[in-house]
């Protein structure tokens, strides 16, 4: 049923108007947004009226925010059309950017009663009117359509040779030289990248360690926010941008900027990003070591300072992560408590007798090679694996020569083979290392468990967790009490090697 008009006393004209501009159409043609309303308004008073309501689509207008826009001027134009008198536009191609939103403007015409009006286009509503305006609007989307094309091609090459396509990231900074927009090094910027990198790689820190170690440092942000947010801190972590590659579509393309950071370096941050070797807090019981006994959680640490009259006090509690749900023990347990219980299991962890301390290192050193017998194993698979991914990827750059895959397949296969790779090297950089100092490590630490209670009270915090994951298999607090299960042979420490029902020469 056609649309009906209602009919009002003598009065001014009522108009919906659209004013849209885009930096490139404003400069190339100086229609910005004041010429296009100037006009619009001129037009509504020359025809004896007023804009009612005016939509503005700026240039710094994103996609969504342009869309909005035009919903809300279609959703005003339908509710209010039996009191306006036309939908103005300055051109037709100010009025849509594509052929279905201007089959949504022709049916505010056809089923509303809205006549269509370019000020600067003037055109009738009759058939050769339409179809002067159609192909207006058929131009206007060609154009926009074959821009679109444009910049992704532009985009492409940009990419394909070496350079960012928008910001360059932190560490870099954007430059025109020759009249080119090109990236080079921040000094400063990029000499805070490379400090994240090597201490959270190097120096046994979370990244809420890095964190507070780079803003102790005092090294700047940024002048807005001089302090490192953790969150940037992780994201620089895990950007391959400072291996000297770009991001686009998704993928991984050789970048001409200067790499910040060594392969070696990211390889070993990224294994220990991925394998969660560091925790959530450097706080020595933190970070996964502990579950608690209600629920099955992690037992989480929290710094609480306290005042007193001789200034500020800390204080360490640990809790479980679900310490405030309704139905959990509010129970929390002094760090100090926690110590006193582990230094307890280590003083039972002491032999006196000789003999039982030369058993005890055979016990081990049979275990050892054991261990040494998997790594072996563990380095010929690997090895394996490592020939099998070199043969993969001389036969994909094989099939790119020969025109076999495009160029975006072939990337894509091409950074999955690297990592690969390089994750089966830094494994086997590990094994390496470890190989020889296996046995010696055992002998170590069963050394060292006879002098824990003198050494431990000194010993920094990654000192501290490294024997804890050796000893401890893993440990659960019930309670405030610490309930550990030792990994073997020092369960046998911890329980007693001496019976206490034998004649003294038992075991």
């Amino acid at each position: 049923m056609a649309f009906v008009r209602v009919i009002r006393p003598v009065a001014m004209k009522q108009f919906v108007a659209l004013a849209r501009v885009s930096s490139r159409e404003q400069e190339r043609e100086g229609f910005s947004l004041e010429v296009q309303e100037d006009g619009l308004k001129r037009y509504a008073a020359q025809a004896g009226g007023e804009i009612a309501k005016l939509f503005k689509i700026a240039e710094t207008a994103s996609k969504g925010e342009e869309r909005k826009t035009f919903r809300e001027l279609i959703a005003y134009a339908k509710k209010n059309a039996a009191f306006l008198d036309g939908l103005l536009f300055y051109k037709v191609d100010r009025a849509a950017r594509n052929l279905f939103d201007y089959v949504e403007l022709e049916r505010l015409e056809s089923e509303y009663n809205l006549p269509f009006i370019s000020v600067s286009q003037p055109t009738e509503n009759t058939p050769a009117g339409r179809m002067m305006r159609r192909t207006l609007a058929n131009m206007a989307s060609f154009y926009t359509e074959q821009q679109s094309v444009d910049v992704r091609e532009g985009l492409s090459r940009r990419v394909h040779e070496g350079w960012f396509v928008g910001l360059a990231p932190y560490g870099y900074r954007n430059v025109r030289k020759d009249g080119r927009g090109i990236v080079e090094v921040d000094p400063d910027a990029a000499a805070n990248v490379k400090r994240i990198f090597h201490l959270y790689a190097f120096e046994n820190l979370t990244l809420d360690g890095v964190t507070e170690r780079v803003n102790a440092e005092g090294r700047l942000w940024r002048k807005s926010q001089p302090k490192f947010p953790r969150s940037s801190i992780h994201n620089i972590l895990k950007d391959r941008a400072y291996l000297g590659e770009l991001l686009h579509k998704g993928e991984w393309y050789p970048g001409k900027h200067e790499p910040l950071i060594d392969r070696a370096t990211w390889n070993r941050v990224q294994a220990l990003l991925g394998g969660h070797v560091y925790h959530s807090q450097t706080l020595t019981y933190a970070g996964q070591l502990i579950q608690c006994s209600h629920c099955g959680h992690p037992i989480t640490g929290e710094l609480v300072k306290k005042k007193t009259k001789d200034g500020v006090r800390h204080h360490v509690y640990y809790r479980c992560t679900y310490y405030n749900r309704e139905d959990h023990p509010r129970i929390r347990v002094r760090e100090a408590d926690i110590e006193a219980q582990v230094m307890a299991i280590f003083g039972k962890m002491k032999v006196e007798d000789e003999g039982v301390r030369d058993w005890f290192r055979m016990v081990l050193a049979s275990q050892t090679r054991d261990a040494q017998a998997d790594s072996r194993a563990q380095r010929e698979e690997l090895t394996r694996q490592e020939t099998l991914i070199i043969q993969q990827q001389d036969r994909l750059l094989n099939m790119r020569l020969a025109e076999d895959i495009d160029q975006e397949v072939f990337a894509k296969k091409h950074t999955e083979l690297r990592d690969r790779l390089a994750s089966i090297k830094l494994q086997l950089d590990v094994l390496d290392r470890s190989h020889d100092e296996t046995a010696e490590l055992a002998a170590k630490v069963f050394e060292l468990s006879q002098t824990l209670k003198e050494q431990w009270l000194t010993a920094d915090y990654a000192a501290k967790r490294r024997l804890l994951e050796i000893v401890f298999l893993n440990c659960v607090l019930d309670g405030v009490t610490l309930v550990p299960e030792m990994r073997k042979p020092f369960d046998v420490l911890a329980e007693g090697l001496v019976s206490e029902n034998s004649r003294g020469d038992g075991i």
